[in-house]
């Protein structure tokens, strides 16, 4: 069992930092609040982490 824990928490932390690279503060910004918004059941903040999210991806197709 702390193996599998071990391991979540390396993915975590590994994508935290993807995301950090690939898209600076906001994007962890945008994540927090959708992980806070999920784990405290609050649907508006999970749908603003997602919308942010969802901007930052889509933001380069829209754009153009």
């Amino acid at each position: 069992m702390p193996a599998i824990t071990l391991l979540s928490a390396v993915f975590v932390v590994g994508f935290e930092q993807l995301v950090q690279w690939q898209y600076g503060p906001t994007g962890i910004v945008g994540l927090l609040l959708l992980t806070i918004g999920i784990k405290a059941k609050n649907p508006t903040c999970s749908s603003i982490g997602a919308v942010v999210l969802a901007l930052l991806v889509a933001g380069p197709a829209v754009s153009s």
